[in-house]
């Protein structure tokens, strides 16, 4: 087979395991650090991969074409500011409950749930981070 087709093969590939990913990210529950980073590798991983391949392939290639336009009208405009709200309003609600805390008089279980809210949301806030790089690519695109 030749390279164009094998690359054409990987994209087609890696674009339905994206389109999985993308599905399956429910907005009305929390979204786990590992759901939006995995989104957000795929995202790249196929970006790059078009970038790479676009001189080898016929440029009105169906399947490029399928999935640029997935990552620019769907997710970068709709699923993005989606994500990018989700995790400001976990930050915040985790701050919230962290100052709504009594801190007189903690029990061994209020410290435990204490600290694992503050490593939550040390998480998230990475998280934060790691997606307003991709934004930061956006805004030069």
């Amino acid at each position: 087979m030749s390279l164009p087709n094998d690359l054409l093969k990987s994209i087609t590939s890696e674009y339905d395991k994206l389109e999985n990913l993308v599905n399956g990210l429910n907005f009305d529950i929390e979204l786990s650090v590992n759901q939006i980073v995995e989104v957000y590798y795929q995202i790249t991983n196929i970006s790059s991969m078009i970038t790479v391949v676009r001189p080898q392939l016929d440029q009105n290639n169906d399947k490029i074409l399928s999935a640029e336009k997935f990552i620019y009208e769907k997710f970068n405009s709709i699923i993005h500011p989606k994500i990018m709200e989700h995790i400001a309003n976990s930050i915040s609600d985790i701050t919230s409950n962290l100052q709504s805390i009594n801190s007189e008089q903690k029990s061994k279980e209020t410290i435990e749930n204490e600290a694992k809210l503050y490593e939550k949301l040390r998480e998230i806030m990475s998280t934060k981070e790691f997606v307003k790089q991709y934004n930061a690519g956006l805004s030069h695109a």
